[in-house]
């Protein structure tokens, strides 16, 4: 009971609520709504490597792990096994679920280093053969196919033939008649053909009258003459309707046969779905995979920047404020943590922040902290939060509280007994707790403080523990009740008002002091968790502030005493001196990380031009060996040509010569430096060298390049490229900017058809007569494509709308529409 009192505590049913938007099947929705907590490690382990390994999956498929065509077919497997006839529907949904299957199993075994998902799906069998089957006898309309059986085929051939005859008839009626008839139709009413007759003529077509007009003005009359062959056309259809029967039926047996199979790929698409749904949420969350620590082996617990999953859920979907996330960093060797602080600062959050993503981390979720994200595996989570005042059950506040702790003390008890049993120990149980609670409030009995035998692998919470009673008593109890927590569980966590709960820290090595930070100048929680600091009282403060009359909060300080205002005074110092370090810390921190940055990019630069100059090097030496081995080729023909003869003088200062011209045409040139030009500004002194005068410059140049200077008395606009420095350095040319290339106006885009309202009629549950006049009415008025909604039904009204287009002259031509538009549910009328 105490379980799923936690949960509700907790909202976890919200948290799976949240979850289950993230599922992509109905089947997957349904289990993440009432999603099962593990009962073992391993258990928790499998689902996390489910939802890695999914996570893993998702990020190297660009549209994510599908699940099209998978549905419930739970109840129609059921109905299968019981001999019942599944209809074209439900055959149709088994189908697409058998193809949605092989497509996940062939997606999951295309990729390598997935084998918590590969051994998964190695059993899935989705028997290829059976959907093949299904489609050949059921077509996307979920009728039965003229190709199931060659009966069916017969049948319905002498069904077509039948209605033609009836149909030649009526029209030979028709024609003879027409000036009884209301119009030129034949028409059905309730699957008989019949005519339009004129009310006063009816005795001019005798036959059998089966339906009339809203005014009576019409009456539809079947002929005489046709009735033995719409009797014939009755029986026919009975023998269709009896035959597609048997098809499905057959289908049915061999869906039956393979249940217990189709079950299993039901149970394997739901888990996988489950585990899209756990990594796309953890995603979402901005979550981080937790790995499960054993605290005997001295291991820390570590959440930090932890938030709370629906308060982020809140902020993002519903405009709530931002979430503040707590550290915990809780030490192997303590059992009980007190939070302190005052009301509304964030303490009953944290309790609740921490037992969620002890239950997500339970059920394969990632954790919204930052990395690395360790924690212990509870087997359970016990939380007493929130009051169980009730006026039914004659319930206090302190009562309610009480009756819940019990609880959670039973199911420790329970818990120690099945651990024993385990280990196979003859260990006795603590004392039981009803010695703890013997009397209504449970306020006067001993404590059994006894050694430890079993510890109970148990995360508990406890909201305001010992309040709602007598501050010394409820105090008192606080204290034992968290002194044989420590024995019994592995970790407590309790929020409190009792300052002697913050001395048990000193007293035992297993307690730790917490706090909820308070700002004195806003009067107003910061929701930030302090360790190893104990929360201090802020009411007196608070109530100064809050316009309380001073001689009245002066009266309280003395009450109060030297001694705890001293304790207060303390605590204010180390939260200050807390707050300085934690300052020092962040600037520490933004320094290493900038100075990181830093040597990144200049690592960078160095790298890149190490990889340059190396480039250019090698190009160099490659460029030199190449000249070289050019140069000693031709020199060598020089050679070869004077060793041919006896040589000239003249012949020798031809070699002479050609080796100087390879000489200069080998040897690297070194350019000279170009003097570097400059820019006159005024109050400089140039030299103008056409005029051979030195000048003072009186304006700068402008963008034309030019500029005033004075020589003497005399004052003149010279040109840029005219003056020079006093040491020979050309001025730059002034770079005008070219102006901006004209937009260019694309031409006008073909307007595409685009259906809407006006161009769009709607015909279902019509009569072919009916529908007939609507759509010549809408066909003459329009002046474009015309989107004709008639439906699936029985075919009759679609067959009826399709021959009046194919006849009618305004109409082009006609074809069904886009799936996303009705598929073949909507005809689209082309007009000419």
């Amino acid at each position: 009971m105490i379980q799923s009192e936690t949960l509700e505590l907790l909202e976890w049913h919200r948290l799976c609520r949240h979850l289950a938007t993230f599922a992509a099947t109905k089947l997957g929705a349904t289990a993440a709504r009432h999603l099962k907590i593990p009962d073992t490690q391993t258990e928790s382990e499998q689902l996390l490597e489910q939802t890695k390994e999914v996570h893993q999956l998702e990020t190297r498929l660009t549209t994510g792990l599908s699940f099209e065509g998978i549905q419930d077919i739970g109840d129609s497997l059921e109905r299968a096994e019981r001999s019942g006839v599944l209809t074209g529907d439900e055959l149709l949904a088994i189908a697409t679920t058998l193809a949605g299957a092989r497509n996940l199993r062939r997606v999951i075994d295309n990729q390598e280093d997935l084998p918590i998902l590969t051994d998964l799906v190695a059993d899935l069998r989705t028997y290829p053969e059976l959907e093949q089957e299904i489609h050949r006898c059921i077509d996307e309309r979920a009728q039965v196919t003229d190709r199931a059986s060659q009966k069916l085929g017969e049948i319905r051939t002498d069904l077509r033939r039948l209605r033609s005859q009836i149909t030649q008839k009526l029209q030979n009626i028709l024609q003879a008649k027409s000036g009884a008839v209301q119009e030129q139709l034949i028409t059905q009413r309730s699957d008989r053909f019949v005519i339009p007759v004129k009310a006063p003529q009816k005795d001019a077509i005798p036959g059998i009258v089966h339906d009339t007009s809203t005014s009576g003005a019409t009456l539809y009359i079947e002929p005489n003459s046709v009735v033995p062959l719409g009797n014939q056309l009755r029986q026919i259809i009975r023998r269709e309707q009896a035959e597609e029967e048997t098809v499905r039926r057959v289908l049915t047996e061999l869906v039956g046969a393979v249940k217990p199979d189709l079950e299993r790929l039901l149970a394997i698409a739901t888990t996988l779905d489950l585990a899209t749904a756990r990594s796309r949420y953890s995603y979402w969350l901005g979550a981080n995979p937790p790995r499960f620590i054993d605290r005997k082996d001295n291991e820390i617990i570590t959440l930090r920047n932890l938030r709370h999953p629906l308060l982020v859920w809140q902020q993002q979907h519903e405009q709530g404020q931002p979430v503040v996330p707590v550290n915990l960093l809780i030490s192997p060797q303590i059992r009980v943590v007190t939070i302190t602080g005052p009301n509304t600062g964030g303490k009953t959050v944290t309790l609740k922040t921490l037992g969620l993503a002890v239950l997500m981390a339970k059920v394969g979720l990632f954790i919204p902290a930052r990395e690395p994200v360790e924690m212990p595996w509870f087997d359970q989570v016990l939380a007493d939060i929130g009051d169980e005042q009730s006026l039914q059950q004659s319930l206090s506040t302190f009562s309610g509280h009480i009756r819940r702790i019990s609880r959670i003390l039973e199911a420790l008890g329970t818990g120690e007994a099945e651990e024993q049993a385990r280990r196979g120990t003859e260990e006795e149980l603590p004392t039981s707790n009803d010695s703890l609670l013997n009397t209504q409030h449970g306020l006067n009995a001993p404590l059994p403080l006894t050694a430890l035998s079993t510890q109970h692998s148990a995360l508990v919470l406890l909201d305001e523990v010992g309040a709602g009673t007598d501050p010394v008593e409820g105090s008192a109890l606080a204290i034992a009740l968290l002194q044989y927590l420590a024995n019994h569980a592995q970790l407590t966590i309790a929020t409190t008002h009792f300052g002697e709960l913050k001395a048990l820290k000193y007293e035992d090595e297993r307690f730790e002091n917490a706090s909820v930070e308070f700002d004195e100048s806003t009067l107003s929680p910061t929701y930030r968790l302090l360790w190893g600091i104990p929360g201090r009282s802020n009411a007196l403060t608070i109530a100064l502030r809050l316009g309380l009359k001073p001689e009245v909060v002066e009266q309280a300080k003395t009450q109060v005493g030297e001694a705890t205002d001293e304790v207060n005074q303390v605590i204010a110092g180390l939260e200050a001196q807390r707050r300085r370090q934690e300052t020092k810390a962040a600037e520490a921190q933004s320094l290493l990380q900038q100075a990181e940055r830093l040597y990144k990019e200049v690592s960078a630069k160095a790298a890149s031009l190490e990889e340059r100059e190396s480039s250019l090097r090698a190009s160099q030496e490659v460029a030199v060996q190449q000249a070289i081995a050019q140069a000693k080729g031709e020199i060598a023909q020089v050679i070869r040509r004077l060793q041919k003869g006896t040589p000239t003088a003249q012949e020798a200062q031809q070699a002479t010569n050609a080796l100087n011209q390879i000489g200069q045409q080998y040897q690297p040139i070194t350019p000279a430096k170009p003097k570097a030009g400059f820019m006159p500004k005024v109050g400089d002194r140039l030299r103008v060298p056409k005029l051979g005068q030195t000048a003072d410059v009186i304006t700068a140049p402008n963008e034309d390049g030019e500029l005033s200077v004075r020589f003497g008395l005399m004052k003149m606009t010279v040109k840029l490229e005219d003056v020079e420095s006093l040491d020979g350095q050309k001025a730059e040319p002034v770079v005008k900017p070219k102006p901006a290339p004209a937009a260019v106006t694309p031409p006008p885009q073909s307007v595409p058809e685009i259906r809407t309202s006006q161009n769009t009629i709607d015909l279902r549950g019509k009569r072919v007569a009916d529908a007939e006049y609507i759509l010549d009415k809408a066909i003459s008025e329009a002046t474009g494509p015309v989107w004709i909604i008639h439906g699936y039904g029985t075919g009759k009204l679609r067959q009826g709308v399709h021959a009046f287009l194919q006849h009618h002259p305004r109409v082009n031509n006609y074809e069904p529409a886009e799936q996303a538009d009705g598929g073949t549910g909507v005809t689209i009328a082309h007009i000419k």
